[in-house]
């Protein structure tokens, strides 16, 4: 296995072999492929294979989209894993967790729609007691606070069935209570507590590419650490509970904020004469270019909102990181603005639209 500076590759032979080749060839195509990155970032390796310790903040890169997987995984890799809630996130998720080789077994309100998981190989369970007495770790991806909680503490919730060496990663998107709330509960039983909401919709999911921003239990992290490798492409450790939903809250609080500014300028720009879809060049060529905006951008011209991420969750979001700026008396009006256009958006019949949807009640506003 060949080391550079900065990147560790070990994905494959073929790719390290030809790593090494490029080395010793000219160093200088190598400094290519691996750029300085400034202290305190590290690349990291992504393991599947082992546990292993990590610094407070770090990262991990894949190099290639395609999935490569170790033939050797299911039998080395001997935990068993629960995922709970198989949506649009948890379901490619856990085929993920599936594919490189792990016990999962899951659980969602409406069965059919673990369906093709269990074609895959995963086991169904009946509750969410079921799956965490089951499990040595156990995921959950739910859609609100309300429903984290029910599955979690709720009658045959997950609680009920974890006990000491269990560990509970809930990668749902809630505000800091109600983590702290499912923590108290999970870990009187005497299991481990970890909050890991993602950043990332459904295709950051399909393709493993999201990001963990995760807090709690750091044994249990380290632990976990590489099933959020086979998951996503980066993850960070925050501190105590509360500090990964503060974190993702704040996350999605500014990409409501731009998703709403760019629906403005849109509207805008037509509105005037201009071209929308040069807009959408011109920015993406700029300062403020975010692949966001390149890739909403085009159907929204079209007037198109295929889902990845659902408006009425964004909405919520925004709800919360309203709660979130008020407990500390921060003023966020630009957010509070912005929550106002997704609530008239809710209003219209959008709400399982994608979050992109809300230039219509823009179109809305300003032909009334």
């Amino acid at each position: 296995m060949a080391n550079c500076h900065n990147c560790l590759i070990s994905k494959t032979p073929a790719i390290c072999s030809s790593f090494t080749l490029s080395m010793a060839i000219n160093y200088t195509s190598a400094s290519s492929f691996c750029p300085q990155i400034p202290n305190p970032i590290q690349f990291r390796p992504k393991p599947i294979l082992h546990f292993f310790s990590k610094p407070l903040i770090s990262f991990s890169s894949r190099h290639f989209s395609s999935r490569i997987v170790n033939a050797s995984v299911k039998d080395e890799f001997s935990e068993r894993v629960g995922f709970l809630g198989i949506g649009i996130m948890g379901s490619p998720m856990a085929q993920n967790l599936i594919k490189a080789g792990c016990h999962v077994t899951v659980w969602n309100r409406t069965k059919s729609k673990c369906d093709p998981l269990i074609s895959l190989g995963a086991v169904y369970k009946p509750s969410p007691e079921e799956v965490a007495a089951s499990c040595d770790v156990t995921f959950a991806m739910l859609a609100d606070p309300e429903s984290a909680v029910h599955v979690a503490c709720g009658e045959h919730g997950a609680a009920n069935g974890m006990g000491p060496g269990k560990g509970y990663v809930d990668v749902s998107t809630v505000d800091a209570e109600t983590s702290k709330l499912i923590n108290e509960r999970i870990t009187r039983t005497g299991a481990s507590f970890l909050e890991a909401p993602v950043s990332g919709s459904k295709k950051p999911a399909e393709d493993g590419q999201l990001i963990f921003l995760t807090a709690g239990d750091q044994s249990l992290y380290n632990k976990v650490a590489p099933l959020l490798d086979i998951m996503g492409k980066s993850r960070f450790y925050l501190g105590d509970v509360g500090k990964g939903a503060a974190m993702k809250l704040v996350v999605n609080m500014v990409m409501g904020s731009m998703m709403a500014s760019f629906s403005e300028g849109l509207l805008l720009s037509d509105k005037v004469g201009l071209d929308p879809s040069v807009l959408v060049e011109v920015i993406s060529q700029g300062a403020i270019s975010t692949p966001m905006y390149k890739l909403k951008g085009p159907s929204m011209i079209q007037s198109q909102y295929p889902t990845a991420f659902p408006l009425k969750h964004q909405q919520k979001d925004l709800r919360l990181a309203l709660g979130l700026a008020e407990s500390v008396s921060q003023s966020i009006p630009l957010a509070a603005a912005a929550n106002e256009i997704y609530k008239v958006a809710k209003s219209r019949g959008l709400s399982d639209h994608d979050f992109s949807a809300v230039i219509e009640a823009l179109k809305s506003k300003t032909s009334e």
